[in-house]
């Protein structure tokens, strides 16, 4: 065997890791679109419909997270620490999981009025996805290291505002009239939804992690 064809097996496969990765922020930048269209549909079939295509989504991102593991198995040599690749794809995997488990409970629970709280979690998880899909591209080149600083800290804040909307829910649900049952189910939802930004500043940590140790 030739020294360039040894060089070559101890190559890191950069290009695989961060297309995959890249396919990963994709995939959940679509699903935050549907599941904002969702919530801000008013009809309550077609609310359903798009609710119920989130599943879609996070079975090809476990696809996609699927092949990831499988390639961190067969490189020896990794753009990054196997951890931190590892770490990444679990906590991009988990945006999608908690995603649709929120979608599961609504459509579960028939929740035929969307309120102001669930809107609003859907616009901060939106927003954080879509700059958790920033910072992914830019690991590729780490050419604008500010971009993606600003990425993490703006995640990180949209997390805090997600705590914050939790907190208001939970005393407008305990300070209200409605039947109990419908304060659980209010109650569950608006948990697994504040989960899904917690699930995206974890993303958004360890792609910081990334750009201080390889920048």
């Amino acid at each position: 065997m030739g020294l360039g064809s040894i060089v070559k097996i101890f190559m890191p496969k950069d290009k695989v890791f961060y297309s995959l990765f890249e396919e990963v922020a994709t995939n959940l930048s679509n699903m935050s679109d549907l599941f904002i269209k969702a919530v801000k549909e008013e009809d309550v079939s077609k609310r359903v419909e798009l609710l119920k295509s989130l599943e879609e989504w996070e079975h090809k991102n476990d696809i996609v997270t699927h092949k990831i593991f499988v390639e961190l198995g067969r490189n020896f040599i990794t753009p990054f620490d196997r951890e931190d690749i590892h770490y990444l794809a679990t906590a991009l995997d988990d945006i999608a999981d908690f995603m649709w488990g929120s979608a599961k409970r609504m459509i579960n629970y028939n929740m035929s009025e969307i309120d102001t709280i669930t809107v609003g979690f859907a616009r901060i998880i939106h927003d954080a996805v879509k700059l958790l899909n920033t910072g992914v591209n830019e690991l590729r080149n780490m050419r604008d290291l500010r971009a993606v600083t600003e990425v993490c800290v703006n995640v990180n804040s949209l997390e805090n505002e997600g705590d914050d909307l939790l907190d208001k829910g939970m005393m407008e649900l305990f300070s209200s009239k409605i039947e109990p049952v419908e304060i659980i189910k209010k109650k569950d939802l608006y948990q697994m939804l504040e989960l899904v930004t917690d699930k995206c500043e974890d993303a958004a940590n360890v792609i910081e992690s990334i750009i201080i140790k390889y920048a």
